[in-house]
């Protein structure tokens, strides 16, 4: 991404990561910035309880091992699809593997999967599917014929 300012021209890095979690997907573009996070266009700090903290978790792994001056980015994730609760769990991905690219810290890479191997890696399971004639994914009903 190129900016310009005042006839100079200002090369800004910017980091585009994807997270998912069953059906939600979530991508992270990360700038140069102040610090703000936002999800869908709103800030995270609205969400519920657990979920704020969810999100806040790679956040300050990252400040408490390199230092506020270094994770100076503004974050802007997207997410679509899956439950309320999937897409928390896809945005703290995308989020996660953007910070460890836009710092490009080994060290940092290995505290996250020394926490939470879930924070670099995608939990890829699924929902199982119905089976044919049935209601549900698992066995068919027993039936009595006495």
């Amino acid at each position: 991404m190129i900016q310009k300012t005042k006839g100079n021209l200002k090369v800004t890095s910017k980091i585009v990561t994807s997270g998912k979690r069953k059906t939600a997907i979530a991508r992270a573009v990360l700038t140069e910035g102040s610090g703000k996070v936002s999800l869908n266009k709103k800030n995270y700090k609205n969400l519920q309880m657990f979920d704020r903290l969810k999100i806040e978790e790679p956040l300050k792994i990252a400040e408490r091992l390199l230092g506020e001056d270094k994770i100076k980015f503004n974050a802007e994730i997207t997410i679509r699809g899956g439950g309320e609760k999937s897409q928390v769990e896809a945005a703290r991905l995308a989020l996660a593997r953007a910070i460890i690219q836009f710092t490009k810290s080994k060290e940092l890479k290995e505290v996250y999967s020394k926490y939470d191997r879930n924070l670099l890696v995608a939990d890829v399971r699924q929902k199982e599917a119905n089976k044919p004639g049935d209601s549900k994914a698992r066995a068919k009903r027993q039936t009595s014929y006495r």
